[in-house]
Parts: structure tokens; C-alpha cells; sequence
């Protein structure tokens, strides 16, 4: 403003000195033209130069506006929580994370369908920043409408097994976590013996069975999805229907959820299962009659995996978080918390449980394949459930 102000000044100074220095009408006519067209100049190099200063502002604070804030050192400052939606370790995550990095965490905790409907239900407006389920398939299908953000990979992904590479999408939407099985064959001991148990998935359509099998809803529990899946998957979708199609007319019992197959393998209502292993081998150990199959060919797997929000404002934290659940120290303290320590990590350097079945082998469908399918397993099933 004081270099405007200074021209148009300059500019009236010089149009009195030419009206003082000439009296005729011609020489008055031309300071006033010169004035004039002083005047204009001045008035257009100060109007130029306010564009270019208001710009300047306006480019600097929108740059300052996408910044993510940041400390002294240069790390992100948090003004809130970080959201995490998770169905699992809900009880130390918080603790762990806050402890490895001074930022917070706030959980919020459910099944698959809760976590899924939840997001859903904030597509408008999402509130999460981090997704932490094993309901691979269906975060998946989130990075299909944008939802998540891709194309990234934390720097822990190199500690990733060879079987948890395998797992990344294209896009690398997610990360695994760990997997543990969907579905171990697990059986009555007062029942059958190792001789008369099944071995294998495709011993349960034997009709010595019938009636006495049960597994958890695949549209309903998370890991039951996976289990269905890689059943249908590893024997085409027609022939993965048949298979079930005969588990059906021999009387299979879909509960909600696995720990609802439990209960009946408790009171005997059933006396074989598919059965989320972390619920087999707490029912192995809090001594039931119970004992566990893993199929040669590998039980169907249920990936847990770790996804960040498109809408996060909290996108570097949010990769802390990710990277975090890939360091082996982390997956380390997730093996050793209970129950929920049954699984197969996703990073070397872990040692799993130690009743742990060492020759554990799991299967898993096709990510895209699984997501594709998702819906019309789920809603196929639904439709024999009611028969």
C-alpha cells in the first residue's frame, strides 16, 4: 500500500511541475494528459502488485491449510484421538501404541457386519481413520468407491512373510496383520475317537455326520466369510456350492457367530464343527472333551488387515499405526495377550503360540476373487440357512 501511495503521488507532482511550466492551453492539455496517464500507470502497477501479494497470501495459506501441523522435531501434532475401528486386541493396542509413539488411540469395538455397517453408515461423512478387522474382503470392496487410501506401503512391509505378501492387493489398500484359521474341524472326544473323527473338510459329508455338524453364519461372524470362501474357491463356486448343498440336507447347524458353536459343542447339541481355532483351543484348555484337526491341506484362513481411511485428517499417524502393527515387537506382544493370540503372524521374527499346532498350514481365497463373490456366497447361504 505505501509503494501505491507513493506513486500517486509521484505521478500529481509531476503533472503540477508541467501545468506550472507552461501557460498555454495546449501545454495544460498535455500535463493533464500526462498526469492521467501517470496516474493510470501508477494506479495498475499498485493494483498489480496487491493481486500479487493478496495471491501470494492465499497460495501460502493454502498451503499452510493442507499441511498436516506439525511439532518442533517435525512430527505430526495430534489435537485428537486416532479413530480405530477393530473387533479384536482392543484391550492393549491402545496401550502399545501410545507407548512406541506418545500418540493416542480410540477404539471402537465390533463384529465384522457392526464394523462394516458402522462405515457404511459414515460414507457421508466418515469418523474412522484406521479399520483393524479380519474381514479382508469386505475392506477390500472399501478401496473399490475410494473410500481407502492406496498406493502407499509402510516400511515395515518388508518384514512381511512370503504368505502375507501374497495377501497385499494391487492397489495395496490394506496390510495384513496376522491370519488365523476360520475354520479348524474340531470334534467331541466322548464322541468319536482319532479313528472314527474326521480328517479332512470333505469328511464332514459323510452321513455318518449328520446332524452333528455346526459352523458360525458367513454373513454375519467375520471369520466365517473367509471359511466359505476359500471352501468355494478352491472348489469352484458351482462345485463349492454342491459341497455345502450336501452339508445342508445333512442337517448342518449355522449358528451367529463362533462362540455360539461353542456353546453347542459344550452341551452336545452338535459334536463336530468348523470352528474358528482361537475359540478350539480355548475350549481345549479350559478342559472340555474337545479335540483339534488341521486339515492337510490347509485350514481356511482368515486374514486380519489394516486399512487407512481416504478421509483421514490424520494421515501420517494413521501410517504410523499400520507400520506399527507391522513391527515384529508388536505382533510379538499381540501373540502373547490370550485367547486372541492364536493366529499366524504376518511378519518374521514372531514366534506364535506355543500350543499351537507347529505344522498349522492355512488357505485363503483370492482377495479380488473373495470380494467379488462376497455377496452372493453370503446372500446364497442365507437363502439355504432358511430352509
Amino acid at each position: 500500500m505505501m509503494k501505491k501511495f507513493f506513486a500517486m503521488g509521484l505521478s500529481l507532482c509531476m503533472a503540477a511541475s508541467l501545468m506550472a511550466c507552461s501557460g498555454s492551453s495546449a501545454s495544460t492539455e498535455s500535463a493533464s494528459e500526462a498526469s492521467s496517464t501517470a496516474a493510470q500507470e501508477s494506479t495498475a502497477a499498485s493494483t498489480a502488485a496487491d493481486t500479487e501479494s493478496e495471491a501470494a497470501i492465499d497460495e501460502t495459506g493454502s498451503s499452510e491449510a493442507a499441511a498436516e501441523s506439525t511439532d518442533a522435531a517435525g512430527q505430526p501434532e495430534q489435537t485428537e484421538p486416532l479413530l480405530v475401528y477393530l473387533n479384536d486386541f482392543d484391550a492393549v493396542i491402545g496401550d502399545l501404541f501410545k507407548e512406541a509413539t506418545g500418540y493416542d488411540v480410540e477404539v471402537v469395538v465390533g463384529n465384522g457386519a457392526e464394523t462394516m455397517s458402522r462405515i457404511e453408515a459414515e460414507k457421508s461423512n466418515p469418523q474412522w481413520d484406521v479399520v483393524w478387522i479380519d474381514s479382508m474382503y469386505d475392506v477390500y470392496n472399501l478401496s473399490q468407491d475410494g473410500s481407502l487410501l492406496t498406493d502407499w506401503e509402510p516400511e515395515n512391509a518388508a518384514n512381511l512373510t512370503d504368505f502375507a505378501k501374497s495377501l497385499v492387493p494391487e492397489n495395496k489398500c490394506f496390510y495384513p496383520t496376522g491370519a488365523h484359521a476360520a475354520g479348524v474341524l474340531v470334534y467331541r472326544t466322548d464322541v468319536y475317537d482319532e479313528t472314527t473323527a474326521p480328517k479332512t473338510i470333505d469328511d464332514l459329508t459323510d452321513p455318518r455326520f449328520e446332524g452333528q455338524v455346526g459352523m458360525a453364519d458367513p454373513g454375519v461372524a467375520a471369520p466365517a466369510y473367509p471359511l466359505a470362501a476359500e471352501i468355494m474357491y478352491s472348489k469352484g463356486l458351482e462345485d463349492g456350492e454342491a459341497y455345502f448343498s450336501t452339508l445342508f440336507d445333512l442337517g448342518l447347524k449355522v449358528y451367529p457367530k463362533n462362540p455360539q458353536v461353542v456353546q453347542a459343542l459344550a452341551s452336545g447339541e452338535i459334536s463336530v464343527a468348523l470352528l474358528q481355532e482361537s475359540n478350539a483351543y480355548e475350549m481345549v484348555e479350559s478342559g472340555e472333551p474337545i479335540a483339534i484337526v488341521w486339515p492337510e491341506d490347509g485350514a481356511p484362513a482368515s486374514p486380519r488387515v489394516a486399512a487407512i481411511s481416504a478421509s483421514t485428517d490424520q494421515e501420517e499417524i494413521a501410517k504410523m499405526f499400520v507400520n506399527f502393527l507391522l513391527d515384529p515387537d508388536t505382533q510379538q506382544a499381540l501373540v502373547n495377550t490370550g485367547d486372541e493370540g492364536f493366529f499366524e503372524p504376518s511378519v518374521n521374527g514372531v514366534e506364535p503360540k506355543a500350543d499351537r499346532d507347529s505344522n498349522a498350514k492355512l488357505a485363503v481365497a483370492d482377495t479380488a476373487w473373495g470380494a467379488e463373490n462376497e455377496a452372493d456366497i453370503k446372500a446364497w447361504f442365507a437363502d439355504m440357512s432358511a430352509q
